[in-house]
């Protein structure tokens, strides 16, 4: 689900309990693929797509934010994905956050999901976030 401008996002309820939630996020930058990666996995794009504090290292590598959330690099594939686990809090079990990029003609198709988000977090909130995060990621690429 995507398409040359702006940012399309889904939320997805699923799976064998019919309790599970899956956040899909594309947004397209007006960037080289390259140049996209470069960004995400830069101290500044590292923040604008998990928030203050966030250093992005390599696979096994954890990473804290200013607001509390946590995870570790799971997945680190350059030019083409990065994965990571999601603390909501301290005490709350991980999710898994996916950023995906392909090119998109002369531009970068960004795409993020995040599988099994923390019972009791809002959907609506969950897709705000993501899609401010994509989208500071790719004016970061823009700029």
């Amino acid at each position: 689900m995507s398409t040359s401008a702006g940012t399309e996002s889904e939320a997805q309820t699923g799976g064998t309990d019919g309790e599970s939630l899956r956040v899909r996020i594309s947004h397209r930058a007006k960037a080289p693929l390259t140049h996209v990666w470069e960004i995400l996995v830069s101290r500044a794009g590292a923040q604008a797509l998990l928030g203050e504090g966030a250093v992005l290292g390599t696979k096994g590598d954890p990473y804290h934010c200013a607001d509390g959330t946590s995870g570790v690099v799971r997945s680190y594939h350059p030019l083409e994905q990065l994965r990571v686990s999601w603390h909501a809090t301290a005490d709350s079990p991980p999710s898994i956050v996916e950023v995906g990029l392909r090119q998109d003609g002369d531009g970068t198709m960004i795409e993020l999901s995040q599988k099994h988000p923390p019972v009791g977090l809002d959907a609506e909130d969950l897709i705000r976030r993501w899609s401010e995060a994509v989208r500071a990621v790719a004016a970061l690429a823009e700029n």
